[in-house]
């Protein structure tokens, strides 16, 4: 995208989530210094926390719909260090989808993309 393109001044803008994690990078006014962290156990912290806050819905037959937290925050903990992001999408209790997502900076699929924050 060009820096100084409509589309770019309107996307920058936008407050739907992008179709790639790694874009929310470009949404600088749209972080948050209390949510920058600069190792993944923090990262991870505010995932499980946010996780358990909104607990993912039961299945009617009592099997799992969707992995463990204990292998989402394997998998989050292994991808991380190596600047992939971590998305977590799951419908609720109630039937709400919730996403929720760790954006590396540097980021492995977006090297090119600067921090838009200095970790707090």
């Amino acid at each position: 995208m060009e820096p100084n393109s409509e589309q770019t001044r309107a996307f920058v803008a936008a407050t739907l989530p992008p179709l790639m994690t790694g874009h929310w990078l470009m949404r600088q006014n749209q972080a948050a210094s209390d949510r920058t962290w600069t190792r993944g156990v923090g990262a991870v912290t505010w995932l499980k926390s946010t996780y358990e806050a909104n607990p993912p819905a039961e299945r009617d037959d009592g099997g799992r719909a969707y992995v463990s937290l204990e292998h989402k925050i394997a998998h989050a903990m292994d991808s991380l260090p190596r600047g992939v992001d971590v998305s977590w999408v799951h419908y609720t209790k109630s039937q709400s989808l919730i996403s929720f997502s760790v954006v590396c900076c540097l980021n492995h699929h977006h090297p090119g993309l600067p921090c838009p924050l200095p970790p707090a």
